[in-house]
């Protein structure tokens, strides 16, 4: 089952993870023939979600996480519910596109593999994509940056955060694969929105948990 890991942290989730580039879902919808209705499995507060609701009739947006749906930016398109993405109370074939961003490694693929084919359309498109730790391009900066990963709190992420350090080659993908691209967020941070983004990792949370003070 999907594991619940940023509720703690909804609100800084919600302020300071950076959002998709456009290219990413036109390159996406290329491959999507009919544009009624999407579903967002995972959303957080609806990041995704907010952008597929101007292409889309209808999304529907969920998460395992309540406090994560409060954060979540409200649109008369988007239905957002509490729900997992290994059973959900859809009906059979609704769907015309499945997003599932930065969460995939969360996720039961054998059990999500089952509920997309109860709910997806014959046609339908599934979507996963997720994103690294950030770059700068000040040098010393990544060194910091990647030593806080790799050795401060690199031994208290969960075991599936392996897939997104593996460009999610070695994930379970239990669907005919379509060509994959690259693409990259580019962002200008004040050191207040990195240490936002930096709050917002599980591995801190669990370090706070174990440790009783902030790494960071």
């Amino acid at each position: 089952m999907q594991k619940d890991l940023f509720s703690s942290q909804s609100s800084a989730y919600a302020r300071f993870r950076p959002v998709y580039p456009d290219e990413l879902y036109q390159y996406i919808l290329q491959f999507v023939g009919a544009r009624n209705r999407a579903w967002d499995v995972a959303t957080g507060n609806g990041q995704a979600a907010v952008v597929l609701a101007t292409f889309f009739e209808r999304v529907d947006a969920t998460d395992i996480s309540a406090k994560q749906i409060s954060e979540a930016v409200a649109d008369p398109r988007i239905n957002y519910a509490v729900g997992s993405a290994e059973q959900s109370a859809f009906e059979q074939e609704s769907f015309d596109l499945i997003t599932v961003a930065q969460a995939y490694h969360w996720l039961d693929p054998i059990a999500f593999r089952s509920e997309v084919k109860r709910v997806g359309k014959k046609e339908s498109i599934v979507a996963v994509w997720g994103y690294h730790i950030p770059q700068s391009t000040n040098k010393e900066l990544n060194i910091v940056i990647n030593d806080f990963y790799k050795n401060v709190v690199g031994t208290y992420w969960d075991s599936e955060r392996r897939f997104v350090d593996e460009r999610y080659e070695t994930v379970q993908f239990n669907f005919e694969e379509l060509p994959t691209t690259d693409f990259s967020i580019n962002v200008e941070w004040h050191a207040e929105q990195l240490i936002g983004y930096l709050n917002s990792w599980s591995s801190v949370q669990h370090f706070i948990k174990a440790n009783g003070y902030n790494p960071i």
